[in-house]
């Protein structure tokens, strides 16, 4: 028996029909809501996270099985894993994970698998051209754009804003409310770590920022500066 099938035995013996409900509802998987036809085991993460560790060992390619799983627990437990793999990487093995990366993005397709693996997009990009990124933000796909939105969350955490702020202008009127949140986030973060960078792009954006996206950059502003940014959308 190979590694993968073990791992992926251990998988279906610890699905739980309960916690698949639970998260068939949580993720939006009925018609017509962004993850329309996920389909999940019921496994939580924390276990995830120790399967990831017992099985690190596993190549790309057993990865990539994982990755096109119809399973959502077996596509964000392959994310986890790639993620271990490139933090603990040489350079030329990173390489190839980031082309791994982006060449699976279709698999990468709900909110929390992008937000557990957008930053291998951030650390690969932080020391070269980031034009990548600005594709990713231009695509037609929901999880495209928002890994664009989070893999800015790395340059965030070196005081690197300019990549987020241009990609924030570019969702300005993207549709998506996944979008709208995930910009208001990373403008957050930037924010607790420079918050008149923030504010000089709320008081040129606030009025045209989505609602969500302006609400979620407030969150840590005292409650008489949110409330005047969040009477500039209505005037």
């Amino acid at each position: 028996m190979t590694a993968l099938h073990k791992l992926k035995q251990q998988l279906y013996a610890l699905a739980d029909a309960g916690t698949a409900a639970h998260s068939q509802r949580f993720f939006k998987t009925a018609n017509n809501q962004y993850a329309e036809g996920d389909v999940f085991l019921g496994i939580r993460v924390p276990v995830l996270r120790k399967l990831a560790h017992q099985y690190q060992s596993l190549p790309l390619k057993s990865l990539q099985s994982l990755l096109k799983s119809e399973f959502h627990e077996q596509r964000l437990l392959a994310l986890i894993m790639l993620l271990n793999l490139y933090k603990t990487a040489d350079r030329k093995t990173c390489g190839q994970i980031y082309d791994f990366y982006i060449s699976n993005t279709q698999y990468i397709n709900n909110w929390d698998l992008v937000d557990t693996s957008a930053s291998i997009i951030g650390s690969q990009l932080e020391n070269t051209d980031r034009q990548p990124l600005y594709k990713l933000a231009l695509s037609e796909s929901l999880w495209e754009r928002r890994i664009a939105v989070v893999a800015t969350f790395h340059f965030i955490k070196n005081n690197d804003f300019a990549d987020c702020l241009n990609i924030c202008r570019l969702m300005l009127n993207d549709k998506e409310h996944l979008i709208h949140k995930a910009c208001g986030w990373m403008l957050r973060e930037i924010g607790k770590r420079d918050q008149q960078t923030e504010e000089q792009f709320l008081k040129k954006h606030a009025s045209s920022m989505p609602r969500t996206m302006l609400r979620y950059s407030l969150e840590k502003f005292p409650s008489a500066k949110r409330n005047a940014y969040m009477a500039i959308k209505h005037r």
